[in-house]
């Protein structure tokens, strides 16, 4: 027999509103209340997800403050998309949070009264864990933890996919421009990346291997990171970062230094942002379908137990001018090489 959320208040000592705003995460309790409730609730058996499914149907987008700026890196602005798209088909209202682990976060979330949390890219591990503790339904997009809910596009493949390209074209010393290796995303293309440097019988060369130096935004990071890979002897060839944003960059720094892209050297990326295919050279890059992620996220959320709880996406190379040599570039690179 079902424990009602009658017997729950009557075990904690406190009213059925009590555990009703204890179970739903709202306003006006303290947190010594609400701990309790929810461990009578769970000593007694009782399925909270009963009480989540009903009327309040809210959901939170939490994004770290420093992805927060859309302008520079619309990654998680795409994400958004599908999470709106995914909420209407729900029937749940959605709101944006922007925080980090200096923001006090409970407090931020308890405005607005979430059913559900929805955490998309990189989060400090306190805040995980924090969120975790709120003990609502909640689901991780390009992100991943043990033991929650996660959405990811193919980082691995796409790592492997990114650099089987540039070796196919003849490169042999291909750089990695890498993120915050805390950041799952970069861990995972990084894997790729020398999965198919192993496979072509091509040492790793770790001068090869870059991180963009910390406390940085990703662009100004990325740029750093390519005047160090710059100054090796002999340089580069070619080049896979980590995301657009960064590939971008780091290719805008070499031309500033002369290089012709890519002639002299070929650069790819990963999430095909639309800056992607609208700069001066287009970007070569892994196509992420962004919108498809965060409604992924959603659903993970709404159906539970009924999808995978690690769900991975595809990716597609998309091949342009930054690794494509035509007929008459390739001519030109080879009588440059003779010269």
């Amino acid at each position: 027999m079902r424990v009602t959320i009658r017997e729950v208040a009557l075990a904690a000592g406190v009213s059925i509103g009590t555990v009703s705003r204890a179970l739903k995460n709202q306003r006006g309790l303290s947190d010594e209340t609400r701990r309790h409730v929810r461990a009578v609730a769970r000593q007694l058996g009782y399925d909270s997800d009963r009480l989540r499914s009903g009327k309040a149907q809210r959901l939170v987008f939490l994004v770290h403050r420093h992805h927060s700026s859309f302008a520079l890196n619309p990654f998680f602005s795409l994400v958004m998309h599908g999470v709106e798209e995914a909420c209407r088909e729900f029937g749940i209202a959605p709101t944006l949070l922007a925080a980090g682990p200096a923001d006090p976060v409970r407090d931020l979330l308890r405005l607005h009264e979430p059913d559900a949390l929805l955490a998309a890219g990189y989060f400090e591990a306190e805040l995980l864990t924090l969120l975790k503790g709120l003990e609502l339904p909640m689901a991780l997009v390009d992100f991943w933890m043990p033991g929650c809910a996660s959405v990811n596009p193919d980082n691995r493949m796409g790592g492997y996919l990114a650099t089987r390209h540039l070796l196919d074209l003849g490169r042999r010393r291909i750089a990695y421009l890498a993120g915050s290796l805390a950041h799952f995303s970069s861990r995972e293309r990084e894997l790729g990346y020398r999965r198919a440097l192993f496979e072509a019988g091509v040492l790793a060369d770790p001068d090869l291997e870059v991180i963009a130096p910390p406390g940085l935004d990703v662009a100004s990071g990325a740029e750093a990171a390519m005047r160090v890979l710059l100054r090796l002897h002999p340089r580069p060839d070619a080049l896979f970062a980590y995301n657009d944003t960064a590939a971008l960059a780091a290719l805008e720094v070499c031309q500033e230094a002369g290089l012709r892209v890519p002639q002299d050297i070929a650069i790819v990326g990963f999430d095909d942002i639309p800056a992607a295919g609208y700069a001066p050279t287009p970007l070569t890059t892994l196509r992420v379908d962004k919108a498809a992620l965060g409604r992924t996220g959603v659903e993970l959320i709404m159906r539970g137990a009924e999808m995978p709880q690690e769900t991975t996406l595809p990716v597609t190379l998309i091949v342009r001018a930054s690794s494509r040599i035509d007929s008459s570039s390739a001519v030109e690179a080879a009588t440059a090489a003779i010269d």
